[in-house]
């Protein structure tokens, strides 16, 4: 029988992939009504429990019980019949269909019309849904229409929606992984009032995320694991962010940055009144770059900080403005065309616009330098083994060999074979747009380190970055940009967050 209160089990959770212990004897006891945070470095297994929870991966052990029955869930669709429902980190809409048709695809309202004496059709009823999804969203107090074209919409939209197609499945068990990495202090406040709505119906909220301030504000109950096991269940109230922390990665972390000794140099790149031909986005931004020095961007969602840096890398068009290289006018008009010029871009959304996740990680690493390791029409596989073994063991990569599928490593890891993906091409202009977005405090760290080290080394830096820590951090100075203007650079040593919040809010 489950525990008084105990909505959901997971009992002696075991799993394993081909040279990797992903889960080990791992249980979970969720409450009902409560919000249960489920927290862990990249790798600790987290994503996998939830997914064999979910019916994506078959545990090799255990049991999944709700209300005290045992359940089996092969697939997504018993977890959802089982009352268990999932928002997944990384959104996949589909982009070009409506809202509606989003929320309720698979289980489309169907209506009969008759053809004929013995014969009947059955259409979708367009009707029923508007109506259905318009109801759903003013029970969730979101001011969103049905007939929107999600493709549209921003991220924080998408998010929305995903949220509102949850529950629309009456789940009595929601994960939420990551949900507020791409939403604004607003929209977090909303999605913090849907939970509390939730949780007075006697939903469960499985909670995943990095951010300490929202566990230990929103969570009723706190589960840490480390390297595939459970390290134990807390109350949140008894918890710190230092205790955490340390729970967490297995140790104190004394810093939440590393100590650097970059010292910035000349100009090395100097960008004057860069406009896009789309009057919604960036337009006539000028700064400088210099050598050896970590470049921060700051700003609000909609600031377009991600636009701009993907201007500079040739992905998207410019109507006017200069960008300049040594001193020397450059014109940037593919990805090929930055590449050439030493730049690299690291994109915001790995898994949609970064990693290959059915390839090695060989393969994921030197596909952007291939052509160093081909003579002839012929590719040398050994040099490019070669180059693979030594950015993994520089850049500490865990994954028991190069040959692991990319989509079989942490986020965390991921994020490293990108990085060694781009170093191998030896830029000299590191574009990096939310580069520890997705990743624990742990991984976060080695992060930090590994661009400290690469500004020490000369190269130069433009950091996007969301959480304002991280830029006061890590940043020799900060650029802050509001709805595609500039509105000011400051010094990264002697900002605060009240001097960046002013200008990013900045008429």
């Amino acid at each position: 029988m489950a525990e008084p209160g105990a909505l959901l089990e997971m009992i002696g959770i075991s799993k394993a992939f081909p040279g990797v212990k992903a889960l080990e004897n791992v249980s979970l006891k969720v409450r009902a009504g409560t919000v249960h945070a489920l927290m862990g470095e990249n790798g600790a297994g987290k994503s996998t429990l939830m997914k064999c929870l979910f019916g994506l991966y078959s545990p090799d052990e255990g049991e999944i019980r709700m209300n005290g029955e045992t359940v089996s869930i092969p697939n997504s669709q018993a977890a959802l019949a089982s009352g268990i429902s999932m928002i997944h980190q990384e959104l996949h809409p589909i982009p070009r269909r409506s809202v509606m048709e989003n929320i309720w695809l698979g289980r489309f309202p169907l209506r009969s019309v008759r053809l004929g004496k013995f014969r009947a059709l059955s259409l979708v009823d367009h009707k029923k849904m508007y109506g259905d999804t318009k109801r759903l969203f003013e029970e969730l107090g979101m001011d969103i229409k049905p007939n929107t074209i999600v493709g549209t919409m921003s991220v924080s939209k998408i998010q929305s929606v995903e949220i509102a197609k949850a529950v629309s499945f009456n789940a009595k068990v929601i994960v939420m992984d990551e949900p507020t990495s791409s939403l604004t202090g607003n929209e977090v406040e909303h999605l913090f009032r849907i939970i509390g709505d939730l949780k007075r119906r006697g939903v469960a909220i499985i909670y995943i995320s990095h951010k300490m301030e929202e566990i230990l504000r929103i969570s009723d109950d706190v589960t840490i694991m480390r390297d595939g096991r459970k390290i134990g269940t807390w109350p949140a109230e008894e918890l710190t962010t230092d205790l955490i922390i340390s729970r967490m990665v297995g140790r104190d972390l004394t810093s939440r940055f590393p100590e650097r000794e970059n010292v910035p140099g000349d100009v090395l790149l100097r960008v004057d009144g860069l406009t896009s031909p789309n009057p919604r986005s960036f337009r006539d931004v000028s700064f400088e770059l210099r050598k050896g020095e970590i470049l921060g961007v700051g700003g609000l969602v909609g600031a377009q900080r991600t636009e701009l840096i993907e201007a500079l890398f040739g992905l998207r068009a410019v109507s006017s403005g200069q960008i300049s290289l040594h001193g020397k006018p450059v014109r940037i008009r593919r990805p090929v065309d930055a590449i050439r010029h030493k730049i690299a871009l690291l994109t915001e959304e790995r898994r949609a616009t970064g990693i290959f996740p059915v390839l090695s990680v060989l393969e994921n690493t030197v596909i952007a330098s291939q052509r160093q390791y081909e003579k002839y029409g012929w590719l040398n596989d050994r040099k490019r083994r070669e180059a693979s073994e030594r950015s993994v063991e520089r850049l500490r990569v865990k994954t028991p060999s190069v040959k692991q599928a990319m989509m079989n490593l942490s986020g965390g890891n991921q994020q490293k074979v990108l990085l060694a993906r781009w170093l191998l091409t030896d830029p000299d202009i590191l574009l990096l747009d939310e580069p520890t977005r997705g990743i624990d405090v742990g991984a976060k760290y080695e992060i930090y380190t590994i661009i400290a080290d690469l500004a020490r080394q000369g190269k130069s830096i433009v950091m996007i970055s969301s959480e304002m820590p991280e830029l006061l951090g890590m940043s020799d100075r900060i650029l802050v940009m509001r709805e595609g203007r500039l509105t000011g650079i400051v010094e990264g040593p002697s900002a605060t967050e009240e001097e960046i919040m002013r200008l990013a809010a900045q008429s």
